[in-house]
C-alpha cells in the first residue's frame, strides 16, 4: 500500500511562486511513477506533471511548461512541484498521485491520491 501526503499550498500574488511537497509512504518499484494534478472551481481534473520515480523522466502539461519544475528525492521519498511565475488561472486545488506504471500516466487515473492542497493565485 501507498500513501501520499501533500503540504506546500497557499495564497500568492500573480507572478510568484509555491512549491508543494508529497511525501511517500509505503513500496516503490522500479515503473513507479508520481505527478500532479488539479481541478479548479467548476472544471474536471487535469494532469499538470508527473516524473518517474526511477530515471527522474518529466512530462508536462503545455499550459505550465516552463514555468512548473516537477522533481524527486528518493531519499527523502518526496516529490515537488516548483510553480514560478504563477498566474490566477493556476487557482485550484492540486493533488498529488502516484501510479505502479509510468505508461499512460496523465491519462489514466493514477493507483493512488493524495488529500489535496488549496493553491490560490490572486491578481
Amino acid at each position: 500500500q501507498v500513501q501520499l501526503v501533500e503540504s506546500g499550498g497557499g495564497l500568492v500574488q500573480a507572478g510568484g511562486s509555491l512549491r508543494l511537497s508529497c511525501a511517500v509512504s509505503g513500496r516503490t518499484f522500479s515503473g513507479f511513477a508520481v505527478g500532479w494534478f488539479r481541478q479548479a472551481p467548476g472544471k474536471e481534473r487535469e494532469f499538470v506533471a508527473a516524473i518517474r520515480w526511477n530515471g527522474g523522466r518529466t512530462n508536462y502539461a503545455d499550459s505550465v511548461k516552463d514555468r512548473f519544475t516537477i522533481s524527486r528525492d528518493n531519499a527523502k521519498n518526496t516529490f515537488y512541484l516548483q510553480m514560478n511565475s504563477l498566474k490566477p488561472e493556476d487557482t485550484a486545488v492540486y493533488y498529488c498521485a502516484a501510479s505502479w506504471s509510468w505508461s499512460g500516466w496523465g491519462t489514466i487515473a493514477p493507483d493512488y491520491w493524495g488529500q489535496g492542497t488549496q493553491v490560490t493565485v490572486s491578481s
